[in-house]
């Protein structure tokens, strides 16, 4: 099976910081997602939508 290379081209490119906060932020959900289904995680995935959306921005403002 052929792996898909590409980037999304809607997926903004991220810097060293933005990629380590990602991953912690994700390695936070998983964590909650093994303590039970009732646990909340939506204060991290809105964490990783507002790091996405600066590096947008970001890549908005430098061309």
């Amino acid at each position: 099976m052929a792996r898909n290379t590409e980037q999304d081209p809607d997926y903004p490119q991220l810097t060293a910081r933005e990629h380590a906060q990602v991953a912690w932020a994700v390695a936070r959900m998983a964590k909650r997602c093994a303590a039970g289904e009732q646990v909340d995680r939506a204060d991290l995935e809105r964490k990783v939508d507002r790091i996405i959306h600066g590096a947008r921005q970001r890549a908005e403002k430098s061309q």
